[in-house]
Order: structure tokens, then C-alpha cells, then sequence
């Protein structure tokens, strides 16, 4: 062994590695980034909330990226928020957050600390459950208020408008969207943000007479510093059995938290 050892000092170096709990491969790497995830802890919208959360510890696991849930705002301060490079907004209403998230909220989107992704819920912009309206988040969401929704659901075709959108990366330029309960707002964001796809209401199936016109369903406002993207498809687990809404979601998240 005495031998052995004299003529190969690698040994000598995998023994101490083996002894030192460490390899020269598969070492445990550090996350690339953080992720802070947002989802209400019941409601209606708890379905999709679970299927997204199975969907993202996966995609976290293979792809080096941390992720936290939350299902209150309680926690969130600047300091809180330092934490992580991208947020996201799964199925969490704009109201009731307490004043010190809203003001970390603000400063971390306008002075771009990390990026954002909504969805769905989150242009639920009015006067709910005996809370004001946000004038800052109607803003930031192209100046919009909730008006009406599908309530019994349709499917329908999402068109892309911008196929160059880093989000858009891999997605058809059409694709269907199974169950969905499209909201309307009291007008189009499109004059305040940059529109990425719209949904066309003549594919509404069934036909409903609750539409827009114009309707845009995938967005980012380039008037704050933060990448963000709003995805308005986020009431449906069946939203995970597509191909293209996976790969949106992923293209968001990466390209949201700079990478």
C-alpha cells in the first residue's frame, strides 16, 4: 500500500476527498437565483396554484433555481425582497397587501431590484372585498380596472403579436388554451405597455357576449426598470397539460430573473 501510494499521489488525493465528504464531481452547486412565488392559500384559483407549484419545484430542481412560497404579504419588506431576483405573482390579488409591502413592492419593480412575472389574479384591479383600488398597480398594469369574466369558462386561441419577445422563444405563433375565464377590463392596457400576444374572442368556444375588442393577454410595461411580464392564463391546472404554456412560463421565468 506504502508503495502504491508513493506512485500515485491521485490516490492520495481521492482517499482525502472520499474521507472529506466531497468529490470532484456532482459538488452541490449554489442556486443561480432566487425565486419569491406568491399563491392565496384557498379560493377557486387553488387547483392551478398547486399544479404550478409541482410544476416549478420541478423546473427549479432541473434547471439550478431556488424557490419560496408565500400565501400573505406579511413578510415582505426592502429588506425581505433583497433576497430574491425574480417575483412571482401566481394566482395573488393586488389588494390587502400590508403598507410595507406595497412600498417594497413598488421600489423593487421601479428601480428594477429583480424581475416579475403575473398571472391571472393579478389584474383583479378594483374596489374587492372593502379594499381601495391600487392606483400605483392599475398603472403598472397599463392602467386597466376589472370589469367583467367568462364565468363559465371558454376555450380559446392566444395569438402572439411580438414573436421576437424573449418569452416568446419556442411558443407557435397561435396556440389553444383549453379552459379559461377570460377577464375584461373597462379598456385596453395596449396604449401603456408593450403588448406580446392578445386572445381572439371570435375562437371563444362557446361564444360568449362578454368581450373586449381588443384584447390583449400577455404584456410587459417598459416604463418601470424591472423585466416583467403579465400572463393573464392562470385559472386552469389543465393550463400544465400544454406544451406552449409551459414553455412561456419557463422562457418568463428566465428571462425575467436575467438570465
Amino acid at each position: 500500500m506504502k508503495n502504491l501510494f508513493r506512485k500515485s499521489p491521485i490516490c492520495i488525493l481521492v482517499v482525502f476527498l472520499t474521507l472529506s465528504g466531497a468529490t470532484c464531481f456532482g459538488q452541490s452547486k449554489s442556486p443561480a437565483f432566487r425565486v419569491l412565488a406568491m399563491a392565496e392559500p384557498g379560493g377557486h384559483h387553488i387547483a392551478y396554484s398547486k399544479a404550478a407549484r409541482i410544476w416549478l419545484d420541478s423546473l427549479a430542481a432541473k434547471s439550478n433555481f431556488s424557490i419560496d412560497y408565500i400565501d400573505k404579504t406579511d413578510p415582505i419588506n426592502e429588506h425581505y425582497l433583497s433576497n430574491y431576483q425574480l417575483i412571482i405573482q401566481l394566482d395573488y390579488v393586488p389588494y390587502a397587501w400590508k403598507p410595507e409591502a406595497i412600498a417594497a413592492f413598488e421600489k423593487y419593480i421601479a428601480e428594477g431590484k429583480g424581475g416579475w412575472i403575473g398571472f391571472h389574479h393579478a389584474t383583479l384591479l378594483g374596489e374587492f372585498d372593502g379594499y381601495k383600488i391600487w392606483p400605483w398597480f392599475s398603472e403598472f398594469m397599463g392602467g386597466i380596472r376589472y370589469k367583467n369574466y367568462i364565468a363559465d369558462f371558454a376555450a380559446a386561441t392566444v395569438k402572439a403579436e411580438d414573436m421576437k419577445h424573449p418569452v416568446m422563444k419556442g411558443v407557435s405563433a397561435s396556440f389553444l388554451v383549453k379552459k379559461e375565464e377570460w377577464y375584461i377590463y373597462d379598456k385596453s392596457p395596449r396604449p401603456n405597455v408593450h403588448v406580446i400576444a392578445s386572445v381572439d374572442e371570435s375562437t371563444y368556444l362557446p361564444d360568449s357576449k362578454i368581450k373586449m375588442g381588443d384584447h390583449p393577454v400577455i404584456w410587459s410595461n417598459p416604463k418601470v426598470k424591472a423585466k416583467n411580464v403579465y400572463i393573464f392564463m392562470g385559472h386552469s391546472p389543465v393550463l400544465f397539460e400544454s406544451a406552449e404554456y409551459k414553455r412561456l412560463f419557463a422562457n418568463a421565468i428566465f428571462w425575467a430573473a436575467g438570465e
